[in-house]
């Protein structure tokens, strides 16, 4: 029987020992996230955080119900979205121009495409994504401008696969080491 081919052995095993450690690093993502989506369904029930100086500098949506005073729309667009009865339709989009910056608001939903010319109003609603205030979107509840209410935004609907992610990077150690396994007994089983 010939030797064990120990470069090719060498790749394999650094290959097999990455994969793991993909795997592991995915469940200490799981963990982080799951930990996230609790701190995000937490916060929805915190009282109403007022932003009476417009939007703070470093605000970051973490699905806290905000105040608002906007006193400009611009920039309407639509974007296909739900409302509160899981129905279809189009989310009204507008930047919202405050004291202090500006801010995405999704104003509500409709059925048609028509614009809506939206007011300066308190706006009150779920603050959304965005690091230091960029693509951040406060939610509108109530809706805006004759819109119906939009889906509520759920903590639980982020993505969460690092478990499937973790379970698949074991997998393909394992089945590297599998198939290494056998081409060696072939090689050997050969001489």
């Amino acid at each position: 029987m010939k030797r064990i081919p120990i470069v090719a052995t060498l790749v394999v095993l650094a290959a097999v020992a990455l994969m793991i450690a993909l795997g592991v690093w995915q469940l200490h993502r799981l963990s982080w996230k799951e930990g996230l989506i609790a701190r995000y369904q937490a916060a929805m029930n915190q009282p109403v955080l007022d932003w009476h100086d417009g939007v703070p500098l470093g605000a970051k949506g973490d699905y806290r119900r905000v105040r608002l005073a906007c006193t400009r729309f611009d920039d309407e667009k639509l974007v296909g979205g739900r409302n509160a009865s899981s129905q279809s339709g189009w989310a009204h989009w507008a930047t919202c121009s405050a004291p202090s910056g500006s801010v995405t608001v999704v104003a509500g939903w409709s059925r048609d495409l028509t614009p809506r010319a939206l007011s300066p109003t308190i706006v009150t609603g779920h603050a959304l994504g965005g690091d230091n205030g960029e693509d951040m979107r406060i939610v509108a509840d109530p809706p805006l401008g004759g819109l119906e209410a939009n889906a509520t935004p759920d903590p639980r609907d982020l993505p969460n696969n690092h478990f499937s992610y973790a379970v698949q990077w074991f997998l393909f150690a394992a089945t590297a080491l599998v198939i290494y396994g056998i081409a060696v007994w072939k090689r050997g089983k050969k001489d």
